[in-house]
């Protein structure tokens, strides 16, 4: 009868080459984790255009080494949401005035079009986070001195929120794209001062919306949003930085 018991040496059952595969799935979680982290950074707008980063001060800023930070800057490169230059460093694109105008037109057909389906879409919990998002924005508004990261943080979370809803990935993960590339031109907005958060109309946008959404009146919930997108895109070219 043959011998199904375990070897008495348990490293004589391990496949050579599982250390090595191991390590592999340990960057790529890593990498992955990098990747997230990094995307985040540029969707809440925490980066400017221009802004430059090293490959090392990532890694020391992440803690950890620049071998996942590299996978993860080389695929948000591949996204056109990061730069490499050719000395290493890692740089935002800059944005200019027709790239950000054109932008903006697509992200007003798909944006509207996730708005509008999640007011067939959302559930309770939808409503309550999208909910949730909006009294945040709106009470760092109210304070005395509201933090534009904090501020812009929060709006990208309710748009987020209000997209999640519609239940459409592809969609989804096409205005995400979008986002990587127009979350640090939104930082000129909501980054410039205290004043421009307390006088800006987006809370008047946000709290139509989130009415509408609550009445499930899909074309009130777009045109609120797409008042916010131009609202906050002309300020932006108001302000004569975005390059010709």
């Amino acid at each position: 009868m043959e011998d199904k018991s375990l070897p008495e040496d348990p490293a004589q059952a391990l496949d050579p080459t599982l250390g090595d595969r191991m390590g592999k799935i340990v960057r790529l979680t890593l990498a992955d984790t990098v990747y997230r982290d990094l995307k985040e950074l540029l969707l809440a707008g925490r980066a400017a255009p221009g802004e430059r980063f090293t490959l090392r001060g990532l890694a020391a800023a992440i803690g950890t080494s620049a071998m996942p930070v590299r996978e993860a800057v080389s695929r948000l490169a591949a996204e056109n949401a990061l730069e490499v230059l050719p000395n290493r460093a890692v740089r935002v694109p800059l944005m200019s005035r027709a790239r950000f105008i054109e932008l903006r037109l697509i992200r007003s057909s798909l944006e509207g079009l996730a708005a509008e389906t999640a007011a067939l879409n959302a559930d309770a919990s939808d409503l309550a986070e999208i909910n949730r998002c909006e009294r945040l924005f709106a009470a760092e508004r109210e304070k005395p001195r509201p933090d534009g990261a904090a501020a812009m943080h929060f709006n990208k979370d309710l748009h987020f929120a209000l997209y999640r809803a519609a239940r459409m990935p592809i969609l989804f993960g096409m205005i995400e794209s979008l986002w990587l590339q127009i979350g640090p031109v939104l930082n000129l907005d909501f980054q410039a001062g205290p004043e421009r958060v307390r006088g800006g109309e987006a809370h008047i946008h946000h709290a139509a919306l989130v009415e509408a959404l609550h009445r499930r009146d899909g074309p009130a919930v777009r045109q609120a949003l797409l008042a916010d997108i131009w609202h906050a895109g002309d300020f932006i070219l108001s302000r004569g930085i975005l390059p010709d």
